[in-house]
C-alpha cells in the first residue's frame, strides 16, 4: 500500500467554492441530520439509566426533545437545498457540529443538577467530545450510571470524529462526504484504504469497534464489571481518559488492568488504517511505517528513562517503576489522560519528557491528539537535512517517509503547522496567566488542552480536577480543546474575514 502524505492546501487558503457564497440551506440540512444522530445517542443513555432504574433518564428524554426540535428547525431551513458542498461549507458544518453537539450534550448534566454551572457543564462536555478527559468533577462516583455512561460515550463518538462517525453509519451526504471528511480530518492525511469515504469510514470504525470489544472482554477478565469495562474501553480506544472512578485506573490497584489499558492506549495511538491492512494479511506495512517506528521508539525511550528515574530517585521496585512509567507515558503520549500515579511527585526532569509527549501526541489516523508523530518526524528529518546542507551545500537531499519523497510544499506546510501549534500554546499560556493562573499551571493547562491530553501540571495534574479554574479559564481551555481536536486551522480559519466573503 502506498502511503499518500498530503497536506491539504485548502486548510490554509480557506477552500473557496468557485467564487460562490456559502450553501446555507445545505449547511442547515446537514446540521439538522447530525442533531438527530445526537438524539439517538441521548436515547441510548436514557436506556442505560432505565436499566439501572434511575429517575435521571428523564433528563435525557428532555434533552432529546429539545435537540430534536432544533434539528427539525434546521431541516425546515434546509428545504430545497442545492445538493452540493464546497470546502467552505464543510468547515462551517464541522465547526458548528462540534459546538452544537457540546451545547446540547451539556444539557443532561445541567438539567439534572449534577453539574449546575453552565461553564462547568460546557467544559465537561467539550472535554468529552474532544477526548481531552480533563474533568471539573470532584466526586465522580456520585454521578448516576446514565451520566457516567454519557461522559464516556461522548468520548467514544468524538474519538474518530463526529462527522466521520455519521458518514460511517449514515452515508447520505453523497459527494459531500469527501468535503466533510477533509474538513474534520485536516492536516496530514495518508493511507487511504478505499476510494469511497463512506466505505473507508465503515472499515476504520470496524477496527475501532473490534479494539473496543476486545478491551472490554479483557478488562472483565481482570475483575471489572461490565459497566466499568465498557466505559473504560470507550475512553481508552478514544484516548479520552474519562473514568468512572475519581481515582481513575488506580482505583483497581491491579497490575493486570494497568497493563491491559496501557497496551490498548498504545494501540489506539497508532494509525488505524495499518490495523486494517493487518486484517487483510498485509503485516509488512505495520513494520515498515516510519511514523509508527518513531512513535514506538519515542514511547520506549521515554518509558525507559522514567523507569530508571523512579527506581533510583523515588525508590520504586523495578516492576512497579516500569509499570507506572509505561502507563503514564502511554497515557500522556496518546493524549488519553488516565492516571495510576501522580507524576508531580516524580523527578522534575521527567516532567520535561512528559511535556514532549503531550506535544507529540499520537499518530495520524488515530484517536490521539497532539501535533502528531508524522509531523515531528518530518520536522526532524528537515532539521537533519539542514545540517547536511551546511557540509554539502550543492547536494540534493530529499526527505523521504515510507520511501516516498516529500514535496517542498509539504515540508513547508508541516513546518508552518508546527510553528503555529507552538504559537497557539504560547498565546493560550499568556491568556491563562492574564486571567490569574501562575506560570506553571497556565503552561500545563495550555499544552494539555490544545493537545487533548487531560491532566496538566502542578495544581491541575493527575491527582486533581480542574474545578478550581476560574470560569474564564474554563472557556479558554474549552476553546483550546476544540482547535486542538480540529487541528487549529479548521476552526481559526472561520475568524478570517475573507472566509465569509465571496471571491
Amino acid at each position: 500500500m502506498e502511503t499518500d502524505i498530503n497536506i491539504n492546501k485548502n486548510v490554509y487558503l480557506g477552500g473557496n467554492r468557485e467564487n460562490s457564497l456559502l450553501n446555507r440551506r445545505m449547511i442547515f440540512r446537514i446540521l439538522g441530520i447530525l442533531l438527530f444522530i445526537e438524539c439517538i445517542m441521548f436515547l441510548i443513555c436514557a436506556v442505560v439509566s432505565l436499566c439501572y432504574r434511575e429517575p435521571e433518564y428523564i433528563y435525557f428524554i428532555y434533552t432529546t426533545l429539545i435537540t430534536a426540535t432544533v434539528g427539525c428547525g434546521f431541516l425546515v431551513l434546509g428545504r430545497n437545498a442545492e445538493n452540493r458542498l464546497g470546502r467552505r461549507d464543510g468547515y462551517c458544518i464541522v465547526a458548528f457540529t462540534w459546538l452544537l453537539f457540546t451545547v446540547f450534550g451539556m444539557l443532561p448534566f445541567y438539567l439534572s443538577g449534577d453539574i449546575p454551572s453552565v461553564s462547568n457543564a460546557f467544559f465537561e462536555t467539550m472535554s468529552g467530545f474532544t477526548t481531552t478527559g480533563a474533568t471539573i468533577l470532584d466526586n465522580i462516583e456520585a454521578l448516576p450510571y446514565g451520566m457516567l455512561f454519557w461522559r464516556c460515550f461522548s468520548q467514544w463518538i468524538g474519538g474518530l470524529g463526529i462527522v466521520f462517525f455519521t458518514i460511517a453509519v449514515l452515508p447520505i451526504f453523497g459527494v459531500g462526504n469527501q468535503v466533510l471528511f477533509s474538513a474534520e480530518a485536516t492536516g496530514v492525511q495518508h493511507n487511504k484504504i478505499h476510494p469511497k469515504i463512506s466505505t473507508m469510514a465503515q472499515l476504520i470504525w470496524s477496527v475501532y469497534l473490534i479494539l473496543t470489544v476486545a478491551e472490554t472482554i479483557l478488562l472483565m477478565l481482570g475483575g471489572m464489571n461490565l459497566f466499568d469495562a465498557v466505559c473504560h474501553a470507550f475512553a481508552t480506544t478514544a484516548t479520552g481518559g474519562y473514568s468512572t472512578k475519581q481515582a481513575s485506573v488506580a482505583y483497581w490497584n491491579s497490575a493486570y488492568i494497568e497493563y491491559v489499558i496501557s497496551i490498548f492506549m498504545i494501540l489506539s495511538g497508532a494509525n488505524f488504517t495499518l490495523y486494517f491492512m493487518c486484517l487483510k494479511g498485509k503485516f509488512g506495512h505495520l513494520f515498515k511505517d516510519g511514523e509508527l517506528k518513531w512513535y514506538l521508539g519515542s514511547l520506549g525511550i521515554v518509558t525507559l528513562l522514567i523507569t530508571v528515574a523512579l527506581v533510583f530517585r523515588n525508590d520504586y521496585g523495578v516492576e512497579l517503576a516500569f509499570r507506572r512509567a509505561l502507563f503514564q507515558v502511554s497515557s500522556i503520549h496518546t493524549s488519553c489522560g488516565f492516571a495510576t500515579d501522580d507524576y508531580n511527585m516524580w523527578p522534575q526532569f521527567t516532567w520535561l519528557l512528559l511535556i514532549y509527549t503531550m506535544i507529540a501526541g499520537g499518530c495520524t489516523g488515530s484517536t490521539g491528539g497532539g501535533m502528531k508523530n508524522l509531523r515531528i518526524l518530518i520536522v526532524f528529518k528537515n532539521v537533519k537535512n539542514e545540517f547536511n546542507r551546511l557540509i554539502h551545500p550543492r547536494a540534493v537531499l530529499p526527505i523521504k517517509v515510507n520511501k516516498q519523497t516529500l514535496s517542498q510544499h509539504t515540508i513547508s506546510t508541516v513546518t508552518t503547522f508546527a510553528l503555529f501549534y507552538l504559537m497557539c500554546i504560547f498565546v493560550g499560556w499568556l491568556i491563562l496567566m492574564f486571567i490569574g493562573l501562575d506560570m506553571g499551571n497556565a503552561f500545563g493547562i495550555a499544552v494539555s488542552s490544545i493537545g487533548n491530553v487531560g491532566p496538566g501540571l502542578n495544581d491541575f495534574g493527575p491527582a486533581f480536577s480542574w474545578n478550581a479554574l476560574p470560569d474564564a479559564a474554563k472557556w479558554v481551555s474549552s476553546f483550546l480543546m476544540l482547535i486542538g481536536r480540529l487541528e487549529l486551522f479548521g476552526i481559526l480559519l472561520m475568524f478570517a474575514p475573507s472566509f465569509w466573503r465571496s471571491r
